[in-house]
């Protein structure tokens, strides 16, 4: 009986010492999970990510054909559009003004520009960029009732995939592009995604 009790008294601290361990595995799993969720909702960086795109969403070659009104506007200056053009309820132009009349699937040498389906947001859904803060536009564009129902990752390919969008770098002659590549705004965007998708106050 004394060897029986002296054998289950030294199996005691194998126990002891086999749950200390599982303890501190367990500790260091949940520790790479926190640190893995707090890479993927870096509010500051998501939110310094999105300030810095916002550059090339308030250049006049986005912000023209997203207006605050149903009026598209032109140039660097943001100048009302000739003809008295509107948006339309599929932002193709109202009317007999059908956006398509001037503007083909390409630009024209001292004409009006162009790409494949050239277009505004619908009335519906009408995406205005002019007059807004970085902090409104962002939460604008990740609102799904605001967006069309896009998810983060369908706002990124749809900015880097989109002709309509691309064509602001190839906008023609006589016309600016934005300062920041097409490339490096789309890194920007996905970034902002990626990192949670936090917007500026």
């Amino acid at each position: 009986m004394a060897r029986l009790k002296s054998h289950g008294a030294m199996k005691t601290p194998v126990f002891v010492i086999f749950i200390a361990g599982l303890f501190i595995a367990l500790a260091g799993l949940f520790s790479c999970l926190n640190r893995a969720t707090a890479d993927n909702q870096d509010s500051a960086g998501a939110q310094k990510a999105f300030t810095e795109a916002a550059e090339v969403l308030f250049h006049p070659r986005c912000q023209n054909c997203h207006p605050a009104g149903d009026a598209p506007t032109i140039r660097d200056d943001s100048q009302p559009h000739m003809f008295n053009v509107k948006r339309g309820p599929e932002g193709k132009g109202a009317g007999a003004m059908n956006c398509a009349l001037c503007h083909g699937e390409a630009n024209k040498p001292g004409g009006a520009p162009g790409v494949a389906n050239w277009h505004m947001p619908p009335e519906n859904m009408p995406m205005v960029f002019q007059g807004r803060t970085p902090g409104e536009l962002c939460r604008q564009l990740k609102d799904p009732k605001m967006n069309g129902g896009k998810t983060g990752e369908l706002i990124v390919e749809h900015i880097s995939k989109d002709p309509l969008v691309g064509w602001a770098w190839n906008p023609g002659e006589g016309r600016t592009t934005p300062k920041m590549s097409h490339t490096d705004f789309s890194a920007k965007m996905n970034e902002w995604v990626k990192k949670g998708a936090s917007c500026p106050e």
